[in-house]
């Protein structure tokens, strides 16, 4: 009589670990997705053009992603403090938007540049890779809560793991990945009774993020009255506080006052939250739940609020986790406009401690499943989320040995003037629009010249003349826009340096139509530039 129910017992514990392999190897999948040859995981780091603001020199020699009509996003600053952690290069009070600010969260930067042993094409890596690092940290620590021993237990840790947060982290490079990583050891040992252990791991965590610093609830007992406890407590607490407030004298010595909380980063209570609702209901509302950002809005809402009101209505102070889950939660209703505004917002990333503590105090019942799903809710964003937008606008091969500087510190690049709008994808087919003439430089980073071979299909909206320039010289000239014109050149000598190219037309742009504003000359499409052979090499041979 026992058989059958010990076989199923085991089939569903085969099914469950099997799960949690599979989303180990989904997200796999995925981030190799990022990979881009010759700028590695550079591209998890993006910037911004319409910042305004100046790259530090590091930079220059770099290869990343600049989004041309873009803001880009808060890693662009963390990654270039981590060139000089020390904070003390002046190019970075002109490089940041807000250095005091921006330098408080110092830990990923120190990290990334011991990583990358000061070299700046490392320390960039480094950063960048960091985030996917603490995710795989943080799956293997969260086995301590959720044991892959049943269903539920799979929908806890893989909603933590691909919770919109997380996969925002990930997606961006961002600090709030590897925060939770420290926090959840930090609650780890403070559940062992390594409270000492749990002081600096939490303190360490502050270094990441100031608002970390409210996980050190973790080390209260509510159990324990006495003035002894009471003492110990407060001197932990001091103890976690103390390498922030260190660190902030050294940022106010340093780059200036270091007591910005962020602009509009905090608000009256409720009134940034529900603010937000108002704006994602009213795009729901304008395009017939058509508007796929509010649709991923109004999901995180419906998550964060079911998280915040059963942490909120369900006390539990001798719980560790819920000590920290419902600071959060109160960190949550007074989060200012800079925090929820935009698509899909930051709060959704800032609050990642409270949807764990959900997930590991909702009960193991049956009754509180649909709770559990709603909590869960931000897992329907993870594809989104995560999925890599078109790239560079350009493949760049070649041997190894020819697309990086003697000394590994500069890569063979692509990059576009303004003329160019973002690069776009659909499988195989990448391209670029231009709103006009527009130009791109390939950067030899050899001392050295190189030779290469271009290829690329050029279109346009209407019958056109295009033109290839390269100063005085045309390479190339064809009429476009009775199908893509196929180009080929090569023998294409590379100087050291910069290598200026230009696309020109005989006509104005033209409006695609009502469904797309932008004003378009052409379109570059599967740029691919293949180096040869060093120039050196060339020459042997004609000899």
């Amino acid at each position: 009589m026992d058989a059958v129910p010990s076989v199923w017992r085991r089939i569903t514990r085969r099914a469950v670990i099997a799960a949690y392999a599979g989303m180990v190897i989904a997200f796999l999948f995925v981030i190799v997705r990022f990979y881009e040859p010759g700028a590695g995981f550079a591209y998890l780091v993006t910037f911004g053009a319409k910042q305004n603001l100046p790259q530090i020199s590091e930079f220059k020699q770099l290869n990343y992603f600049l989004q041309n009509d873009g803001a880009g996003y808060d890693a662009q600053y963390y990654a270039q403090i981590a060139m000089h952690p020390s904070l003390r290069d002046p190019e970075l009070r002109k490089a940041i938007d807000s250095l005091p600010y921006r330098a408080r969260r110092i830990l990923i930067g120190w990290s990334a540049y011991a990583m990358g042993l000061g070299r700046p094409a490392w320390i960039l890596q480094a950063y960048a890779l960091q985030n996917i690092l603490a995710w795989f940290a943080l799956a293997a620590v969260l086995l301590r809560w959720f044991p892959p021993a049943n269903w539920s237990n799979v929908l806890r840790w893989g909603g933590t793991l691909f919770c919109g947060g997380m996969c925002l982290s990930v997606r961006h490079a961002l600090v709030d990945g590897p925060s939770l990583l420290l926090i959840a050891i930090g609650v780890w040992c403070a559940e062992r009774n390594r409270a000492w252990l749990a002081t600096g791991v939490l303190a360490l965590a502050g270094l990441g993020k100031e608002t970390n610093l409210i996980a050190g609830s973790a080390l209260a007992k509510p159990e324990e009255r006495s003035w002894r406890a009471a003492g110990m407590l407060a001197l932990r607490g001091m103890l976690i506080v103390a390498p922030l407030a260190l660190w902030l004298y050294y940022i106010q010595r340093t780059v200036g006052p270091a007591i910005d909380v962020g602009t509009r980063n905090f608000n009256a209570p409720f009134l940034s939250y529900i603010t937000r609702w108002r704006h994602t209901l009213a795009a729901l509302q304008q395009s017939n739940w058509g508007n796929i950002s509010a649709q991923q809005s109004f999901v995180i809402l419906i998550a964060l609020t079911t998280q915040a009101l059963f942490l909120v209505f369900r006390p539990r102070p001798r719980e560790t986790w819920w000590r920290v889950g419902v600071g959060f939660a109160l960190l949550m209703i007074v989060l200012g406009t800079a925090v929820w505004e935009g698509f899909p917002g930051a709060a959704v990333r800032v609050l990642l401690p409270m949807q764990l503590a959900f997930n590991v105090l909702v009960p193991r019942t049956r009754r509180w499943l649909a709770v559990l799903l709603l909590g869960n809710l931000s897992l329907l964003c993870a594809t989104d989320f995560l999925q890599p937008t078109a790239g560079y606008g350009y493949r760049l091969n070649g041997p190894a040995e020819l697309l990086v500087s003697p000394d590994g510190n500069e890569s063979a690049r692509v990059t576009f003037d303004r003329a160019w709008f973002e690069a776009e994808r659909r499988s195989d087919r990448y391209w670029r629009w231009a709103r006009g003439d527009a130009g791109f430089v390939i950067i030899n980073p050899r001392p050295q010249p190189v030779i290469a071979a271009m290829s690329f299909y050029i279109d346009g909206l209407d019958r056109r003349r295009a033109n290839l320039r390269r100063g005085d010289r045309v390479l190339w000239s064809g009429m476009i826009g009775e199908g893509d014109a196929r180009v080929e050149l090569t023998d294409i000598e590379l100087a050291p340096g910069e290598n200026a190219f230009e696309l020109t037309t005989d006509r104005l742009p033209k409006e695609l139509g009502s469904a797309d504003a932008r004003d378009l000359a052409f379109a570059l499409r599967n740029l691919e530039i293949r180096v040869l052979r060093a120039e050196d090499a060339k020459q042997e041979v004609r000899q």
